[in-house]
C-alpha cells in the first residue's frame, strides 16, 4: 500500500494511548510502592502505518493584490489583519492534529499561480488541501475551483464578506470538497483540518481480520483500509501461549475493584478476558497493525476459550479500533468516530422495540470511555455473556444523553465495485434494558431516533452509537472521501 504519509511516530496519539492504558492498569489498594514498581504491562496501541502516519496538508490564501475599494469585502476589512489571524490559527490547529502543514508564504494572486499551487500538491503527494479565501472578486473563487477539481481532498474556508452564495452553490456538493463560510470563526475550518488528517490515517490503517484458514490481504473499497486476513486459529495458538502473569492478575482484580457489581462472571472468567486482550495485542503487534476484527463465535464459540468481549471493550477504549464479527463495515465506523471525534463506539445490532418506536443496540462487548478516550469512564458491572459463559463489561449509557449512529457500507461486508454507502442517525438514550431477565445480549441500549423511522425497517445492521450530535460532521466527512451518506 502506497503511503503519502510521512512516517515519523506522532508522539501525541503514542503518548494518549499509553497513558490511558498504564492508568487503568493501576494496583489494587494495599499493595504497596514496590509492588507496582516490580509489575509492569505493556500498553496495547496500534502498531501499523497508521500509527506512524504524519498526514501532510498544503494551505494558501487566495486574494486581490491591490487593495479592495468598493467590491466585497471592501475597503472595510482588513486583509493584512485577518490573514495574521488565520495564520496563526491554522498553525496551531496543525500542531494540535501532529500533521505537516505547508503553508504558502504568501498569497495566491492569480488563476496561474492556483494552478501552480495545485501541481505542487499532486507532485508532493499532499494529503489535503485548505484554501483561505479573503476576496470575493476576480480569480478567488476560480482559484476554489482549481482546488476542488484537484482530487485532493479540499477544505475551503471563507470568512463573512468573501462569498455569496452565488459563489458557493456549485461546489456546495461538490464531492471531495466541502465549504465552510462563517462569520470569521475558526472552529469548522479546524474541523475541516481534522477531517484532512483522520481521512489520511484512516486511508493508512491495516486492520487484522482474524477468520478462515488462508492467510491474504486486500483493500477496503472506498475508505482504503487495508485488510490483513490472519488464520483464525492464531489467536486459539496465542492464548494458550499467554500466561496469566502478576500483570494480568492485576488488571482483572482492577476490573473487578471498578466495576459496579459483578454477576454471574467468575473472577476466572475475567482473568481469561485479559488473557484475551493480551492475545490480541501480541497479534497485533506482530502483524503490525493498527486494528482487529475476528470471527468471534466461530473461531471460539465451540471452545474453553473467553471470548473477547473484555479485550474488545478495552482495545477500544485504549483508541485501538476493534470490531466484532469480522465485520469490516462495523472495523470503518470505528476507525472514523476514533479518529474524528476522539472517542470510541458501540457496535450493536439494532433490536426493534415497537412498545416506543425506539432502537435496542444489543451486544456483548462495549467500551467505557464513551465521554472520550481522555475523559472519565462510565460505569459499567462485570456479567456473563448472553451465551452464560466468559465476561462482559456492561457499560451503563447515560439516559437522556444524545447519541449519533454511524453505518458504513451496511455493515455486513462491503461490496466491490459498488459505491459504498453510509448510513447516519442521531437520537437520545432512553434507558439500559437489563439482561437477564430480559434474553439477548447483555449490553443493551435503548435509543429514540429523531427521523421517526420505522423501527421495524430501520436499515443497516452493526451500527456504531457514539456519544454527541455529530450527524453533520459525518456527512461532511463523507462528501470530503466521496462516501455516499443518507440521514435515516
Amino acid at each position: 500500500m502506497n503511503c503519502n504519509c510521512n512516517c515519523a511516530s506522532t508522539r501525541r496519539e503514542f503518548l494518549r494511548s499509553s497513558l490511558v492504558s498504564l492508568g487503568s492498569c493501576s494496583l489494587l489498594a494495599g499493595c504497596n510502592r514496590q509492588q507496582q514498581q516490580r509489575i509492569t504491562f505493556e500498553p496495547v496501541r496500534p502498531y501499523g502505518p497508521a500509527s506512524s502516519c504524519v498526514p501532510k496538508i498544503k494551505a494558501a490564501f487566495v486574494r486581490r493584490k491591490e487593495p479592495y475599494g468598493m467590491l466585497w469585502p471592501g475597503a472595510v476589512y482588513d486583509g493584512q489583519a485577518a490573514m495574521q489571524k488565520y495564520t496563526k490559527q491554522i498553525a496551531e490547529t496543525a500542531r494540535a492534529l501532529g500533521v505537516k502543514l505547508d503553508l504558502r508564504p504568501e498569497p495566491i494572486y492569480g488563476i496561474e499561480q492556483a494552478k501552480g499551487w495545485v501541481a505542487g500538491a499532486k507532485s508532493a503527494r499532499a494529503d489535503g488541501l485548505i484554501l483561505i479565501v479573503l476576496d470575493r472578486q476576480q480569480h478567488s473563487w476560480p482559484s476554489a475551483h482549481t482546488a476542488a477539481a484537484s482530487g485532493i481532498p479540499t477544505v475551503i474556508f471563507s470568512p463573512l464578506g468573501t462569498s455569496f452564495t452565488t459563489n458557493t452553490i456549485e461546489l456546495a456538493e461538490q464531492q471531495g470538497c466541502v465549504i465552510y463560510a462563517t462569520v470569521g470563526d475558526f472552529a469548522q475550518a479546524a474541523y475541516g483540518m481534522k477531517m484532512l488528517a483522520a481521512g489520511a490515517k484512516m486511508k493508512q490503517t491495516r486492520c487484522v481480520v482474524l477468520k478462515g484458514k488462508e492467510r491474504y490481504e486486500t483493500v477496503m473499497p472506498d475508505v482504503g483500509i487495508a485488510l490483513q486476513y490472519v488464520p483464525v486459529e492464531t489467536f486459539l495458538d496465542e492464548y494458550r501461549q499467554t500466561e496469566t502473569s502478576d500483570a494480568i492478575l492485576k488488571m482483572a482484580r482492577d476490573y473487578m475493584r471498578v466495576a459496579r457489581r459483578r454477576s454471574g462472571a467468575t473472577e476466572q472468567d475475567v482473568i481469561n478476558g485479559i488473557k484475551s486482550y493480551c492475545a490480541a495485542r501480541n497479534i497485533l503487534k506482530r502483524e503490525q497493525a493498527d486494528a482487529i476484527t475476528m470471527d468471534c463465535l466461530g473461531a471460539l464459540g465451540h471452545t474453553k476459550v473467553s471470548l473477547p468481549c473484555i479485550a474488545w471493550s478495552r482495545m477500544n477504549d485504549d483508541g485501538v479500533p476493534a470490531a466484532c464479527e469480522a465485520d469490516w463495515g462495523a472495523v470503518a465506523s470505528q476507525v472514523i468516530v476514533q479518529y474524528l471525534f476522539s472517542r470510541p463506539g458501540f457496535q450493536q445490532d439494532p433490536v426493534p422495540d415497537t412498545s416506543c418506536d425506539a432502537i435496542i443496540g444489543a451486544h456483548c462487548s462495549c467500551p467505557t470511555k464513551l465521554n472520550g478516550f481522555d475523559k472519565p469512564a462510565e460505569p459499567f458491572d462485570l456479567i456473563h455473556h448472553h451465551g452464560n459463559r466468559d465476561a462482559v463489561p456492561r457499560t451503563i449509557w447515560k439516559p437522556g444523553q444524545r447519541i449519533t449512529s454511524l453505518d458504513v457500507g451496511g455493515s455486513r461486508g462491503i461490496v466491490q465495485n459498488e459505491e459504498t454507502e453510509v448510513l447516519i442517525s442521531e437520537g437520545t438514550v432512553l434507558d439500559n434494558i437489563s439482561v437477564p431477565p430480559a434474553g439477548g445480549c447483555v449490553v443493551s441500549v435503548r435509543v429514540k431516533f429523531d427521523k421517526g423511522h420505522n423501527v421495524l425497517t430501520f436499515p443497516g445492521f452493526h451500527q456504531v452509537f457514539f456519544y454527541g450530535e455529530h450527524a453533520k460532521e459525518l456527512k461532511d466527512f463523507c462528501q470530503l472521501y466521496k462516501l455516499k451518506a443518507r440521514i435515516v
